[in-house]
């Protein structure tokens, strides 16, 4: 059974923005009709009317800068141009601070049925350091109101490794977390990226990032306190509310497809997409984007053919980030090789070390192996595949 495509479509508006975010974005909101016009023609344009999709993901930037009416016809025009289950799942990031009881009622006529909210903190001092335009009492406000509008899968988004932030104080957020009952959350290390305000200043040592045992530290506590109260850990940084035998049923269905090679049509500035191992992207550019498409012309600027040793890179990479880990037999289907016996020795050093298991045909990390991600992929990685 083929797995069904995603649809993404990045909106590129903020009213402010945050000094650590390295998504592309503008507060300029001057373009925002003829941006609109412009992703509507690009899905209308696109060749891959044959996929079938079960999930539309609106990100950005802050999408929830648009009114009803202008989702209502991104979702409408996707609708019209693919094909589409009758349970799609379809998402919008909101910000607290950009919201109403009212326009989040907006939103569910439209068809949104999923939320994303991105509360980030419930810590007043860490919104400030943050640069968020909302307060703590709006995070709560956003997912109570987002219940009362109708929403039966909200997540929220949490960041930790602030710095001056201690263990209490995040046990504090996510006890507040848990307390407004939302179906998805998300906790993310804050990174502090090449570019970005927030990247500078540590660079000009007005804050001191936590130390990376801190870190870890709070890492190991999400992980403990959230799965104690009913959410289940199924990839490094996300967490679904268990309902009944049905585990999956709150996880994102579109965030899966990322780490599962399921192909995924990006649409506006900077978007990417992915299918049959072709990768490509937008301009990272809301004007020179529009100019584009206005021209006729396609808004890509890049693309990429995955050689048989990025696939296998990316696929040991995105696995080992889930809970469920690397299928080992689409792995040796896939590549035509032996999975076990290729990485037998490392398997039994990272087994012997608890940082790993194999088992049901499957390889994945144990908790203490999420906590070195990165270095045990690089591991694999460094493998010769033949």
């Amino acid at each position: 059974m083929v797995e069904p495509a995603g649809v993404y479509l990045h909106i590129p508006f903020c009213i402010r923005k945050c000094p650590y975010c390295d998504f592309y974005s503008v507060t300029d909101f001057s373009l925002k009709k003829a941006f609109i016009n412009s992703i509507r023609k690009e899905m209308k344009s696109s060749p891959f009317v044959d996929l079938c999709f079960d999930t539309i993901y609106i990100g950005g930037g802050t999408p929830s800068t648009l009114d009803a009416k202008d989702l209502g016809s991104l979702i409408e025009t996707a609708y019209s141009g693919f094909k589409f289950v009758d349970d799609t799942e379809i998402t919008v990031e909101i910000n607290p601070g950009t919201i109403s009881l009212k326009s989040l009622k907006q939103y569910r006529k439209s068809g949104i049925n999923r939320l994303s909210i991105g509360v980030q903190s419930f810590n007043a001092l860490n919104l400030g350091f943050l640069g968020r335009i909302h307060s703590a009492k709006d995070g709560s406000f956003a997912v109570d109101s987002a219940k009362k509008a109708g929403f039966e899968n909200i997540g929220i988004d949490l960041i930790y490794g602030i710095p001056n932030q201690t263990k209490k104080s995040w046990l504090l957020d996510l006890k507040q977390a848990v307390g407004v009952n939302p179906e998805h959350i998300s906790c993310y290390m804050l990174s502090f990226e090449p570019g970005t305000k927030m990247e500078k200043d540590r660079k000009k040592g007005c804050f001191k990032p936590m130390t990376e045992c801190l870190t870890g530290d709070l890492f190991e506590t999400t992980m403990g306190f959230l799965t104690s109260h009913g959410y289940e850990h199924y990839e490094v940084s996300n967490f679904a509310r268990k309902q009944g035998k049905d585990t999956r049923s709150f996880q994102s269905r579109h965030n899966l497809k990322y780490w599962s090679f399921t192909p995924c049509l990006g649409f506006g500035p900077s978007a990417h997409s992915f299918v049959d191992s072709k990768r490509w992207w937008n301009y990272p550019d809301v004007k020179k984007y529009i100019d584009k498409i206005e021209a006729g012309k396609s808004p890509v600027c890049g693309q990429e053919k995955l050689s048989r040793q990025q696939k296998i890179i990316e696929m040991i990479y995105l696995g080992l980030r889930t809970t469920r880990g690397i299928c080992i037999d689409t792995f040796d289907k896939k590549f035509n090789t032996d999975f076990k016996k290729i990485f037998k020795e490392l398997i039994f050093d990272l087994e012997a070390k608890g940082s790993i298991k194999v088992s049901d045909n499957r390889c994945f990390l144990t908790p203490k192996g999420m906590l070195f991600l990165d270095s045990i992929a690089s591991l694999f990685i460094a493998v010769d595949i033949k």
